[in-house]
């Protein structure tokens, strides 16, 4: 470690220790961190930053993804600007080995995921008192923020994908061997985070989350349990999980009038819904925006198919392809693989579910059983998410992403060699 190195990285972990705070509640603290943190270290981490780009698989699959979008700018119809106005939206993924330098000191990336569960855990006891009435809506709340709708930072949407991964961690740090206190005051939390989620906010996204992470966990912690007795997961254990999901989504389904209520309009905006018919009171609805966007979208994606439009074509490309009719224009179709795909084609989307597979693969590799669920569980995160929000373009779901899969693998390569 050279001279100027000594000097930058402390800042430079101060910094990504708040950043792990302030993804949770400030997108103007974030742009403030990450150009400290970017200036830090181009100042005096040039070179450990370079060999994690290289070196870390996770790293470098981010930074083809980023490289795809980058190519992407010199072709289409797209001004400069507003495709290198797109491009600076996916950033983030040009970050994570940046983040993965910081956060490279093991002290310094277990205070990171300890000060993200507490970022969360303030959300969730001001959307709490929100929800109950106990607070009323203020002025450095969400924009939307109401007593029915208890976002409190951010949107419902990102509320709700955030908690709902913050809960899925909180149930491994109950599985974890540690002080009593400890696993109730994780225990607690997950259980706030699951009312939060299913009760407290809108965001039907959290609901997609929650699921399919609590499956996940169980499945997850029978798999380490029988694998710490020597035992080979069966066909019973999966029956048992399978009809554990089951019973679960039943229950909730039948007690919880709410998520009834939200499940049921689902289905019935789903069954509403017909392709370009703009007016069709149906296709006014959330569910029926959105199939609009897909339907309209995946036209656009098979007439440019290996080479998409360019990085930022997207909106003009839909405003060509629904010129004519009475359907509204969008700027995003709320899906990252169909955005990815019409600005970059296939390649683009094979690099996006590269680097979601790179983190699965790479996963078992990690220290301890947490490291490795949470890895896994990041991935069924994104995925899941970017199949109802183009989550990679916007701004907090991006920088979420990104920096949870730096903390996760900054010591991917210590752990290989």
């Amino acid at each position: 470690m050279n001279a100027l190195s000594r000097f930058t990285l402390p800042p430079m972990r101060t910094c990504v220790v708040l950043l792990a705070a302030s993804v949770s509640v400030s997108v103007a603290l974030d742009n403030l961190l990450l150009a400290l943190l970017l200036l830090f270290g181009l100042l005096g981490a040039g070179r450990t930053i370079i060999a994690e780009a290289v070196g870390n698989p996770v790293a470098r699959a981010a930074w083809l993804l980023f490289g795809m979008l980058l190519l992407a700018c010199l072709y289409g119809p797209t001004p400069w600007r507003e495709a290198l106005s797109t491009l600076a939206k996916y950033d983030d993924l040009a970050m994570v080995p940046l983040f993965m330098a910081a956060l490279a000191r093991k002290s310094t990336n277990r205070l990171a995921l300890y000060v993200f569960m507490l970022a969360v855990g303030a959300t969730l006891l001001l959307s709490c008192l929100l929800g109950l009435g106990v607070m009323g809506v203020q002025h450095w709340m969400w924009r939307q923020a109401s007593a029915e709708n208890a976002g409190v930072f951010h949107s419902y949407i990102t509320q709700g994908m955030m908690t709902g991964y913050a809960v899925f961690l909180a149930l491994l740090y109950v599985r974890e061997k540690m002080v009593t206190w400890k696993r109730v005051a994780f225990g607690i939390f997950a259980l706030l985070g699951t009312i939060n989620v299913l009760f407290l906010v809108l965001g039907r996204t959290g609901y997609l989350v929650l699921f399919a992470l609590l499956v996940w966990f169980v499945w997850s912690t029978l798999e380490n349990y029988l694998r710490v007795r020597s035992k080979t997961v069966g066909w019973q254990p999966v029956v048992a999980v399978a009809l554990l999901t089951v019973l679960a989504v039943w229950g909730t389904y039948h007690t919880s009038a709410r998520l009834h209520e939200r499940v049921d309009l689902v289905i019935s905006e789903y069954r509403a819904w017909q392709p370009n018919v703009a007016d069709q009171t149906s296709n006014a609805t959330s569910t029926g925006e959105r199939l609009e966007f897909y339907y309209n979208t995946l036209h656009i994606v098979r007439d440019h198919m290996f080479a998409g439009v360019g990085t930022g074509g997207f909106p003009d490309a839909y405003a060509k392809q629904v010129a004519g009719t009475d359907i509204v224009p969008t700027s995003n179709p709320h899906n990252e693989y169909l955005l990815l795909m019409t600005q970059g084609g296939l390649p683009a989307l094979a690099l996006m579910l590269y680097w979601l597979y790179v983190q699965w693969r790479e996963a078992p590799r990690l220290e301890n059983p947490f490291r490795r669920d949470a890895a896994r569980g990041l991935v069924i995160t994104i995925a899941v998410s970017c199949l109802v929000n183009s989550s990679l373009l916007d701004h907090t779901e991006g920088l979420f992403f990104a920096f949870m899969s730096a903390l996760l693998f900054a010591n991917l390569r210590k752990a290989q060699r």
